[in-house]
């Protein structure tokens, strides 16, 4: 029809030349991460990776979120760690059952993309992979008009690894007696920040730059501070024989995770007080005046692992872990559960 006017795809809200530029930031992060495995190239339609060196393996998989901690990294234009907290939170969950990670994918959506905020997250996944040896082999991109707002994106991971049959740990090992150890945490790693921005945000009507008594930088530097990778001591007390099961204290906090790590009929008790609690989950449960029992299911109250450990080798992983330099305490133990109590997590 005569004097119709043009649309384009950018028209619509998708600008595939913006894709593009996005890509060309994002590959020289890829390309540092590849590893002798991975068989196909940036931008390929899948990904392939050549699996060598491992008798009789098992795959290990993981997908998570960054949840509501995304919007930390909104609301201060802050996007270079973000990814590093998804890639070890997913690293975290498939090392506690013995897997050394292979490769990671990752899917972005946003409403309108920007290719420099792209490039800062996928910096943070890089880097996360690069040091936890895993290969970013892959990803997608989605640019989605009208379905989030301006600024914002969401961010999803996923993981393979690998180990032996023998090698892997299911909890099948762990005996009444069993030591646990508890690493700390960085503060809130990924869980628990809705409860956080309504406590500090809402109530306390605090802003991200504060400057609050007890904390080391701004609301902002604690918030954002990266979810801890623990897969060096947990490999190096699995390569030593010392390591019966593991827990990674995410959403449900340690009420939740470590009966994951358990056998039917047996429970855990935890002294509250054998490790430091961080000033962050102080004042977050000042503010709130919240109930002890919702508090420890919703934050990690600063363990963000626990390794569970023989008894009679507990010094031997100590040593270990004292070699890491990796902070940790004795902070309960496994024993038979009670009919009478119920509980898999007896808090002392």
């Amino acid at each position: 029809m005569a004097g119709k006017k043009t649309i384009r795809y950018r028209d619509a809200g998708v600008d595939i030349d913006e894709a593009d530029r996005a890509i060309a930031l994002i590959k020289k992060h890829a390309r540092r991460t590849l590893t002798p495995g991975v068989l196909t190239s940036i931008g390929s339609f899948g990904a392939g990776f050549e699996l060598k060196g491992w008798r009789d393996p098992v795959l290990v998989s993981s997908t998570d979120g960054v949840g509501t901690k995304l919007r930390i990294a909104f609301a201060t234009g802050r996007h270079d760690t973000i990814g590093e907290d998804l890639v070890n939170h997913c690293v975290n969950d498939i090392a506690v059952q013995g897997a050394a990670p292979l490769f990671f994918l990752d899917y972005f959506s946003v409403g309108k993309l920007e290719a420099q905020v792209l490039e800062k997250v996928v910096e943070g996944l890089a880097r996360g992979c690069k040091r936890n040896g895993c290969a970013l082999i892959g990803g997608e991109t989605a640019e989605m008009p009208g379905m989030y707002a301006p600024g914002e994106y969401d961010l999803a991971g996923f993981i393979v690894g690998v180990t032996s049959r023998k090698q892997m740990l299911t909890g099948s090992e762990v005996k009444e007696g069993d030591v646990l150890l508890g690493l700390p945490s960085n503060g809130l790693h990924t869980n628990g920040y809705s409860l956080a921005r309504k406590l500090l945000f809402d109530v306390a009507e605090h802003k991200p730059d504060a400057v609050l008594p007890g904390l080391a930088g701004t609301l902002a530097d604690e918030l954002l501070k990266v979810h801890k990778s623990y897969l060096a001591p947990i490999q190096a007390l699995h390569k030593a024989k010392l390591l019966h099961a593991a827990a990674h204290i995410t959403g449900g906090g340690l009420t939740d995770n470590v009966p994951r790590a358990l056998p039917d009929g047996l429970a855990v008790e935890i002294g509250l007080g054998r490790w430091p609690r961080q000033p962050i989950f102080e004042l977050l449960q000042r503010l709130g005046n919240v109930p002890e029992d919702d508090f420890r299911r919703t934050f990690n109250l600063g363990v963000g692992m626990v390794l569970i450990i023989p008894a009679k080798k507990a010094g031997e992983a100590s040593a270990i872990l004292d070699r890491l330099k990796e902070p940790h305490y004795e902070i309960g133990r496994v024993i038979r559960l009670s009919s009478r109590r119920g509980k898999r997590v007896i808090y002392l």
